[in-house]
């Protein structure tokens, strides 16, 4: 069986796609293709892998629009996929592209630093009794730690697709996450308040990250409980989290959104002055209109049994 790549290139601020084909052999992984047509076809060809056992992250890219670790994706399954012999190959979204499918590290790593990513360690612990933690709570934090940098969640993040000056990356809230999970950390709130200040509240919530994570690591996850942490921790007094409760409790009074005072809950009176204009539209589309009491949902018992078995739930997940 022949397949068609079409693999995007970049030399020296030159863009095009290039055209390669070859014979689809059981079990090629798409770095195989890749190296096939590099060793065969092309040598002028960039692309970057190392273990080849989908351990170290280096050879994502994205195929037919989604990231993918080319050393474990099978080009059959994917021609199945998407029902067709042409896949085409491109460098991970969101990444400054240094040649062809490589991507530029750097500034991604350097914002780890944003969230001051060492543990201080507990007083009660000592170079004699060293830190030691339970198996309940290491399991709290474990698939965190499973992270391989691979780059997926970045790539297909909508937010970052957006503005990344003001946001982290998904792979790093997944290492936040880690570290203010672990019971050993003397004080996690200075990595919550690090994380809040580096855009945690930004997140559009789109799943993608969670969707596209080789690892099934969930960074999506890893944020919500990100944000459930800066409640306990008393780190709520920003946009983000009056938002965030303002619907909790709009849900649990009345099983509905008050939209006509959401906004003036989550921003204050003076914000919300500010956006008089899209309150106006919002009122002449019918989608809200102030003037009108806000309705109580018939079924407002059965919501507030979901909110709290799922509440129950959550505590008893931790």
């Amino acid at each position: 069986m022949d397949m068609n790549l079409k693999i995007h290139r970049f030399v020296e601020g030159k863009k095009w796609v290039q055209d390669y084909k070859l014979t689809v052999k059981t079990g090629m992984t798409v770095l195989e293709a890749l190296t096939e047509v590099k060793e065969k076809q092309d040598p002028t060809l960039s692309f970057t892998c190392s273990c080849r056992s989908s351990i170290c992250g280096a050879c994502a890219v994205r195929v037919n629009g989604n990231a993918e670790l080319s050393c474990e994706v099978l080009v059959e399954t994917l021609m199945k996929r998407y029902k067709t012999d042409t896949l085409v190959i491109e460098p991970l979204g969101n990444f400054k592209v240094i040649r062809d499918l490589v991507v530029d590290w750097d500034p991604k790593y350097a914002t780890i630093k944003k969230i001051k990513p060492v543990i201080e360690p507990k007083k009660e612990f000592s170079l004699e009794t060293g830190c030691k933690q339970s198996p309940e709570e290491f399991n709290k934090f474990k698939k965190y730690a499973k992270c391989i940098l691979c780059g997926s969640c970045v790539s297909e993040c909508n937010k970052s697709a957006l503005n990344q000056e003001d946001f982290l990356s998904p792979f790093v809230f997944v290492k936040a996450e880690r570290l203010v999970a672990d019971s050993r950390n003397r004080s996690p709130q200075e990595q919550l308040k690090a994380i809040v200040e580096a855009g945690l509240w930004r997140c559009f919530n789109c799943q993608e990250c969670t969707a596209k994570c080789p690892k099934g690591l969930d960074p999506a996850g890893a944020i919500e409980k990100l944000k459930e942490s800066t409640f306990a921790h008393k780190l709520d007094d920003n946009v983000g989290a009056r938002h965030a409760k303002a619907i909790y409790d709009d849900i649990s009074d009345s099983g509905t959104l008050d939209e006509s005072k959401l906004n003036i809950k989550s921003e204050g009176l003076i914000m919300a002055a500010l956006r008089a204009p899209m309150a106006v539209r919002l009122m002449r589309t019918g989608k809200m209109n102030p003037m009108n009491g806000h309705p109580v949902n018939p079924e407002i018992e059965t919501i507030r049994k979901i909110v709290k078995n799922a509440e129950a739930a959550s505590k008893e997940a931790e």
